[in-house]
């Protein structure tokens, strides 16, 4: 297998890469887990355009960063050949279809009053989902981890201890990535070059990255910035990880949404393609049209792609070091085995009675037997059979 970052450059052109985002943001379901797992086996498997340090890195830096994860990994990988350029249009291809989507949603929920056909859709979707992230986790598990002992207890118990709080903890994947560090590669002189210092000196520079976010004039959409803005900068964990917060200040602290707004635009998130995280765009519809969700967007995923450029540099660097494989190597183990607890997390409140169950095993069956069946298709099918079920009088 040729390296993707060998010295003749990449295989493929920037523009290559770009129709690749744009397409996975328009048809990616299943949730930051999911679109891992899509760009793993599409990128690094089947196309060969990154190589597998480079996407393990880039997984390792969204997981130890705030923000949401499948959208950093992307702007990453954008910027592994690229530079800022790449991870810039990289980052607004895969944004924009789902941002797009979840507008058009909340044009129609504002003039129609509410769309109650989501949570029969959602009813189905939110099934099938759970049955391709469980797909995706296997996957990534069994060609991420290996036959490493030590590898394999950092993900077990990274695993064990997310179903245990239903939530991500960054301090886990920094301490898995030190111990690896200390047991595959210990220092022999102090830290040595490019080691973990490389690392702190970037993240010393990511605070004052953050801080460009809201400068906005008029008060509704300046509220807006700031909010979205923290939101992106100071929250961690993927996906759902960001829906707490969001509730705190949109509906308890800001009285922008009701308590069903709410729930709705969650589910407007989880039935769209791209990632999670896009709920923001159409939260910010409804607090002020169109101003609104461009403006809560942006404040969103403005601090994510900071917190991936500023640091990449000494990423790409510093990488090849032994001390920094092994570091990576830990942080990634870690990072799959919370996305292997999260499919737990998430299932116990998508498959809620024994229709659900039999969807998400037969979603199961059916990719390991066809696994090159499109997941739109998967999708469109959950959808149409949870319009009925949810809606028949036994559901």
């Amino acid at each position: 297998m040729t390296d993707a970052t060998n010295d003749e450059g990449p295989s493929y052109s920037l523009w290559d890469l770009v129709r690749y985002a744009t397409r996975l943001g328009s048809v990616g379901f299943g949730g930051p887990v999911a679109l891992v797992g899509y760009m793993r086996r599409d990128l690094v498997e089947r196309r060969r355009w990154i190589s597998e340090a480079d996407f393990k890195e880039g997984l390792a830096l969204a997981q130890l960063m705030p923000g949401p994860l499948a959208a950093q990994l992307a702007i990453y990988l954008g910027y592994v050949h690229y530079r800022i350029r790449g991870a810039t249009l990289v980052g607004i291809a895969f944004v924009l279809p789902s941002f797009l989507m979840v507008v058009a949603l909340g044009m129609a929920y504002s003039a129609y009053g509410g769309i109650a056909w989501m949570q029969a859709v959602f009813y189905g979707v939110g099934a099938a989902v759970i049955g391709i992230i469980a797909v995706s986790a296997y996957k990534l598990t069994s060609r991420s981890i290996g036959k490493d002992r030590l590898l394999w207890a950092i993900y077990l118990a990274s695993a064990a201890i997310t179903v245990a709080t239903e939530s991500e903890i960054v301090w886990l994947f920094l301490l898995s990535g030190i111990l690896a560090w200390l047991v595959k590669a210990p220092p022999r002189r102090g830290f040595g070059q490019g080691g973990l210092p490389a690392i702190a000196l970037a993240a010393e520079q990511l605070p004052n990255a953050s801080l460009a976010a809201a400068a906005i004039d008029w008060p509704t959409l300046a509220q807006i910035a700031l909010f979205f803005g923290e939101a992106g900068a100071f929250v961690f964990g993927s996906g759902l990880a960001i829906v707490p917060f969001l509730y705190g200040g949109v509906v308890t602290g800001h009285h922008w949404l009701n308590d069903r707004q709410f729930v709705d635009a969650v589910a407007v998130a989880m039935i769209t393609p791209g990632p999670v995280v896009i709920t923001v765009g159409f939260i910010g519809y409804l607090v002020s049209g169109f101003a609104g969700a461009a403006t809560a967007a942006l404040a969103t995923f403005l601090p994510c792609y900071l917190f991936t450029i500023v640091p990449a540099p000494y990423f790409k660097r510093h990488g090849k070091r032994p001390g920094i494989v092994a570091f990576v190597d830990g942080v990634t183990a870690a990072a799959i085995g919370t996305i292997t607890g999260a499919v737990v997390v998430l299932g116990k409140r998508s498959v809620t009675d024994l229709p659900t169950l039999i969807l998400a095993l037969a979603t199961v069956l059916v990719l390991w037997k066809f696994n090159k069946l499109p997941e739109p298709v998967i999708v469109a099918v959950a959808a149409a059979l949870g319009l009925l079920l949810y809606s028949s009088p036994g559901s």
